[in-house]
Protein backbone atom coordinates (compact mmCIF):
# COMPACT_ATOMS: atom_id res chain seq x y z
CA UNK A 1 0.00 0.00 0.00
CA UNK A 2 1.61 2.90 -1.13
CA UNK A 3 0.85 5.91 1.17
CA UNK A 4 2.31 9.63 1.59
CA UNK A 5 1.66 11.79 4.56
CA UNK A 6 -0.62 13.73 2.25
CA UNK A 7 -2.36 10.38 1.34
CA UNK A 8 -6.51 10.63 1.90
CA UNK A 9 -9.64 8.82 1.71
CA UNK A 10 -12.77 9.50 0.15
CA UNK A 11 -15.77 9.64 2.69
CA UNK A 12 -19.03 8.62 1.44
CA UNK A 13 -20.38 12.20 0.79
CA UNK A 14 -17.32 12.75 -1.29
CA UNK A 15 -14.98 14.94 0.15
CA UNK A 16 -11.12 13.96 1.54
CA UNK A 17 -9.97 13.37 4.96
CA UNK A 18 -6.15 12.86 5.40
CA UNK A 19 -5.30 9.03 6.21
CA UNK A 20 -3.16 10.40 9.40
CA UNK A 21 -4.06 12.98 11.75
CA UNK A 22 -3.12 14.63 14.95
CA UNK A 23 -5.76 14.31 17.89
CA UNK A 24 -5.18 16.81 20.68
CA UNK A 25 -6.89 15.29 23.74
CA UNK A 26 -6.16 16.41 26.83
CA UNK A 27 -3.27 19.00 25.80
CA UNK A 28 -3.86 22.22 27.43
CA UNK A 29 -5.10 25.29 25.91
CA UNK A 30 -1.42 27.05 26.74
CA UNK A 31 0.07 24.05 24.53
CA UNK A 32 -1.99 22.89 22.01
CA UNK A 33 -0.92 26.34 19.95
CA UNK A 34 2.51 24.94 19.68
CA UNK A 35 1.56 21.62 19.34
CA UNK A 36 -0.75 22.29 16.22
CA UNK A 37 1.20 24.55 14.42
CA UNK A 38 4.50 22.06 15.09
CA UNK A 39 2.80 19.74 13.28
CA UNK A 40 1.58 21.45 10.51
CA UNK A 41 5.42 22.20 9.66
CA UNK A 42 6.38 18.53 9.82
CA UNK A 43 3.17 18.12 7.09
CA UNK A 44 0.32 16.93 9.16
CA UNK A 45 -2.74 18.61 7.42
CA UNK A 46 -5.43 16.65 9.67
CA UNK A 47 -6.60 18.11 13.69
CA UNK A 48 -9.00 16.65 15.23
CA UNK A 49 -10.26 18.38 18.59
CA UNK A 50 -13.73 18.61 20.45
CA UNK A 51 -14.91 21.32 22.73
CA UNK A 52 -14.71 18.81 25.51
CA UNK A 53 -11.07 19.21 25.01
CA UNK A 54 -10.90 22.99 25.43
CA UNK A 55 -8.61 23.77 23.33
CA UNK A 56 -10.31 24.73 20.07
CA UNK A 57 -9.38 28.43 20.40
CA UNK A 58 -5.46 27.44 20.18
CA UNK A 59 -6.35 25.10 17.61
CA UNK A 60 -7.71 27.78 15.55
CA UNK A 61 -5.24 30.34 16.47
CA UNK A 62 -2.66 27.62 15.24
CA UNK A 63 -4.59 26.73 11.66
CA UNK A 64 -5.09 30.66 11.07
CA UNK A 65 -1.14 31.72 12.12
CA UNK A 66 0.34 28.71 9.88
CA UNK A 67 0.11 30.41 6.58
CA UNK A 68 -1.48 27.09 4.96
CA UNK A 69 -4.35 28.07 3.22
CA UNK A 70 -7.37 27.28 5.38
CA UNK A 71 -9.18 24.98 2.56
CA UNK A 72 -5.84 22.60 2.81
CA UNK A 73 -6.41 21.86 6.61
CA UNK A 74 -9.09 19.12 7.66
CA UNK A 75 -10.60 20.18 10.94
CA UNK A 76 -12.87 18.15 13.22
CA UNK A 77 -14.50 18.93 15.99
CA UNK A 78 -17.17 17.12 18.16
CA UNK A 79 -20.34 17.65 20.18
CA UNK A 80 -20.12 17.08 24.17
CA UNK A 81 -22.51 14.75 25.85
CA UNK A 82 -24.07 17.71 28.12
CA UNK A 83 -24.70 19.53 24.86
CA UNK A 84 -26.55 17.16 23.31
CA UNK A 85 -30.02 17.53 22.04
CA UNK A 86 -31.37 19.12 18.66
CA UNK A 87 -31.41 23.29 20.07
CA UNK A 88 -28.69 22.71 22.27
CA UNK A 89 -26.30 21.22 19.78
CA UNK A 90 -26.96 24.19 17.42
CA UNK A 91 -25.65 26.30 19.99
CA UNK A 92 -22.89 24.34 20.50
CA UNK A 93 -21.47 24.29 17.16
CA UNK A 94 -22.22 28.10 17.25
CA UNK A 95 -19.54 28.22 19.86
CA UNK A 96 -17.34 25.69 18.69
CA UNK A 97 -16.92 28.08 15.25
CA UNK A 98 -16.69 31.09 17.39
CA UNK A 99 -13.88 29.42 19.82
CA UNK A 100 -12.12 28.12 16.19
CA UNK A 101 -12.88 31.35 14.51
CA UNK A 102 -13.75 29.68 11.46
CA UNK A 103 -16.17 30.17 8.59
CA UNK A 104 -16.92 26.35 8.04
CA UNK A 105 -16.04 23.20 9.89
CA UNK A 106 -14.46 19.78 7.81
CA UNK A 107 -16.36 17.50 9.61
CA UNK A 108 -18.60 17.26 13.16
CA UNK A 109 -19.31 14.48 15.08
CA UNK A 110 -21.55 13.17 17.96
CA UNK A 111 -18.61 12.73 20.66
CA UNK A 112 -20.30 9.76 22.54
CA UNK A 113 -23.91 8.06 21.92
CA UNK A 114 -25.66 9.35 24.63
CA UNK A 115 -29.11 7.31 25.51
CA UNK A 116 -32.61 8.96 24.77
CA UNK A 117 -31.19 11.94 22.71
CA UNK A 118 -28.06 11.33 20.43
CA UNK A 119 -30.71 10.79 17.22
CA UNK A 120 -31.95 14.46 18.27
CA UNK A 121 -28.51 15.46 18.11
CA UNK A 122 -27.90 13.67 15.02
CA UNK A 123 -30.78 15.95 13.51
CA UNK A 124 -29.06 19.30 14.33
CA UNK A 125 -26.24 17.64 12.51
CA UNK A 126 -27.71 16.90 9.51
CA UNK A 127 -29.08 20.46 9.80
CA UNK A 128 -25.55 22.18 10.41
CA UNK A 129 -25.00 20.13 7.25
CA UNK A 130 -27.82 20.79 4.83
CA UNK A 131 -26.68 24.47 5.86
CA UNK A 132 -23.70 24.11 4.38
CA UNK A 133 -21.60 24.90 7.50
CA UNK A 134 -19.77 21.54 7.66
CA UNK A 135 -18.43 19.67 4.88
CA UNK A 136 -19.43 16.29 6.73
CA UNK A 137 -21.25 14.86 9.61
CA UNK A 138 -20.26 11.61 11.65
CA UNK A 139 -20.18 10.17 15.14
CA UNK A 140 -17.47 9.19 17.89
CA UNK A 141 -18.14 5.95 20.33
CA UNK A 142 -21.08 4.26 17.75
CA UNK A 143 -21.88 0.77 18.49
CA UNK A 144 -23.02 -1.18 15.73
CA UNK A 145 -26.52 -1.04 17.47
CA UNK A 146 -26.19 2.76 17.57
CA UNK A 147 -25.87 3.12 14.01
CA UNK A 148 -28.73 0.82 13.43
CA UNK A 149 -30.73 3.09 15.26
CA UNK A 150 -29.83 6.28 13.92
CA UNK A 151 -30.20 4.45 10.41
CA UNK A 152 -34.47 4.26 11.39
CA UNK A 153 -34.77 8.23 11.34
CA UNK A 154 -31.71 9.49 9.63
CA UNK A 155 -32.01 11.37 6.08
CA UNK A 156 -28.05 11.37 5.94
CA UNK A 157 -25.96 8.54 7.76
CA UNK A 158 -22.60 9.41 9.17
CA UNK A 159 -19.27 9.21 6.91
CA UNK A 160 -17.16 8.51 9.96
CA UNK A 161 -17.26 6.38 12.71
CA UNK A 162 -14.24 7.15 15.15
CA UNK A 163 -14.05 4.40 17.55
CA UNK A 164 -11.05 3.42 20.43
CA UNK A 165 -8.61 1.17 18.31
CA UNK A 166 -5.48 -0.65 18.51
CA UNK A 167 -4.64 -4.07 18.21
CA UNK A 168 -5.60 -4.98 21.74
CA UNK A 169 -9.23 -3.68 20.96
CA UNK A 170 -10.40 -4.14 17.18
CA UNK A 171 -14.10 -3.77 17.37
CA UNK A 172 -14.62 -6.35 14.61
CA UNK A 173 -18.16 -6.35 14.41
CA UNK A 174 -18.73 -2.64 14.52
CA UNK A 175 -15.76 -2.15 11.76
CA UNK A 176 -17.47 -4.72 9.64
CA UNK A 177 -20.81 -2.49 9.91
CA UNK A 178 -18.92 0.05 9.00
CA UNK A 179 -17.38 -1.61 6.50
CA UNK A 180 -20.43 -2.72 4.55
CA UNK A 181 -22.54 0.77 5.14
CA UNK A 182 -19.34 2.49 3.72
CA UNK A 183 -18.51 4.62 6.95
CA UNK A 184 -14.93 5.47 7.70
CA UNK A 185 -14.08 3.80 10.35
CA UNK A 186 -10.88 6.65 12.26
CA UNK A 187 -9.12 5.25 15.76
CA UNK A 188 -8.43 7.40 18.76
CA UNK A 189 -6.08 6.17 20.95
CA UNK A 190 -4.71 4.05 18.41
CA UNK A 191 -1.39 3.36 20.11
CA UNK A 192 -3.24 1.93 23.59
CA UNK A 193 -1.81 5.15 25.26
CA UNK A 194 1.20 3.91 25.09
CA UNK A 195 0.55 0.59 26.70
CA UNK A 196 1.67 -1.38 24.29
CA UNK A 197 4.88 -0.07 23.38
CA UNK A 198 6.94 -2.85 25.55
CA UNK A 199 5.03 -5.45 24.42
CA UNK A 200 7.58 -8.11 23.72
CA UNK A 201 6.03 -9.38 20.22
CA UNK A 202 5.30 -6.16 18.95
CA UNK A 203 9.00 -5.05 19.65
CA UNK A 204 9.54 -8.22 17.86
CA UNK A 205 7.96 -7.42 14.43
CA UNK A 206 9.10 -3.79 14.78
CA UNK A 207 12.38 -4.30 14.90
CA UNK A 208 12.18 -6.24 11.67
CA UNK A 209 11.29 -3.63 9.74
CA UNK A 210 14.12 -1.07 11.53
CA UNK A 211 10.84 1.09 13.07
CA UNK A 212 9.52 1.37 16.86
CA UNK A 213 6.42 -0.22 17.93
CA UNK A 214 4.52 3.02 17.64
CA UNK A 215 5.54 3.11 13.98
CA UNK A 216 4.72 -0.29 13.46
CA UNK A 217 1.14 0.35 15.36
CA UNK A 218 0.20 3.79 13.21
CA UNK A 219 0.93 1.84 9.94
CA UNK A 220 -0.99 -1.33 11.00
CA UNK A 221 -3.73 1.15 11.18
CA UNK A 222 -2.86 2.69 8.06
CA UNK A 223 -3.11 -1.14 6.05
CA UNK A 224 -6.30 -1.65 7.57
CA UNK A 225 -7.57 0.81 6.24
CA UNK A 226 -8.49 3.04 9.02
CA UNK A 227 -8.17 6.91 9.20
CA UNK A 228 -5.65 7.15 12.12
CA UNK A 229 -5.12 10.60 14.88
CA UNK A 230 -2.23 9.98 17.10
CA UNK A 231 -1.58 12.57 20.03
CA UNK A 232 1.52 13.90 20.64
CA UNK A 233 2.64 17.28 21.98
CA UNK A 234 6.33 16.51 21.28
CA UNK A 235 7.96 17.54 18.00
CA UNK A 236 10.02 14.28 17.77
CA UNK A 237 7.59 11.54 18.38
CA UNK A 238 5.41 14.00 15.79
CA UNK A 239 7.45 13.23 13.31
CA UNK A 240 8.40 10.08 14.36
CA UNK A 241 4.69 8.89 14.43
CA UNK A 242 4.39 10.68 10.69
CA UNK A 243 7.61 8.96 9.44
CA UNK A 244 5.42 5.67 8.39
CA UNK A 245 5.25 5.78 4.84
CA UNK A 246 8.71 4.10 4.12
CA UNK A 247 7.33 0.64 4.70
CA UNK A 248 5.03 -1.96 4.55
CA UNK A 249 3.90 -4.51 7.15
CA UNK A 250 4.31 -8.41 6.00
CA UNK A 251 0.71 -10.05 5.44
CA UNK A 252 1.97 -12.23 8.23
CA UNK A 253 2.84 -10.03 10.52
CA UNK A 254 -0.24 -8.40 9.37
CA UNK A 255 -2.60 -11.70 10.38
CA UNK A 256 -0.40 -12.19 13.57
CA UNK A 257 -1.22 -8.27 14.80
CA UNK A 258 -5.14 -8.03 13.55
CA UNK A 259 -5.63 -11.10 15.89
CA UNK A 260 -4.19 -9.75 19.08
CA UNK A 261 -7.18 -8.20 20.00
CA UNK A 262 -8.48 -8.93 23.69
CA UNK A 263 -11.37 -6.69 23.89
CA UNK A 264 -9.27 -4.54 26.32
CA UNK A 265 -10.67 -0.74 26.28
CA UNK A 266 -8.72 1.72 27.54
CA UNK A 267 -11.81 4.37 27.52
CA UNK A 268 -15.18 3.97 28.58
CA UNK A 269 -17.92 1.39 26.97
CA UNK A 270 -19.74 3.16 24.80
CA UNK A 271 -23.26 1.41 26.72
CA UNK A 272 -22.00 2.83 29.60
CA UNK A 273 -22.57 6.31 29.01
CA UNK A 274 -25.37 7.53 31.01
CA UNK A 275 -28.62 10.11 29.85
CA UNK A 276 -27.58 13.54 30.27
CA UNK A 277 -30.73 14.16 33.28
CA UNK A 278 -28.57 11.34 35.50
Amino acid sequence: MKLNISSEKKLENGISIPKLGLGVYKVPEDQVYETVLSALEIGYRHIDTASFYGNEEGVGKAIRDSGIAREEIFVTSKVWNDDQGFDSTLKAFDRSMEKLGFDYLDLYLIHWPVPGIFTDTWRALEKIYHGERVRAIGVSNFLEHHLESLSKTAINMPVVDQIELHPKLSQKSTVEYCRKNNITVESWSPLGRAKYLNEPDLVKIADKYNKSVAQLIIRWHLENDFVVIPKSTNVLRQKENADVFNFAISKEDMAYMNQMDEDLRIGSHPDSIKPVSQ
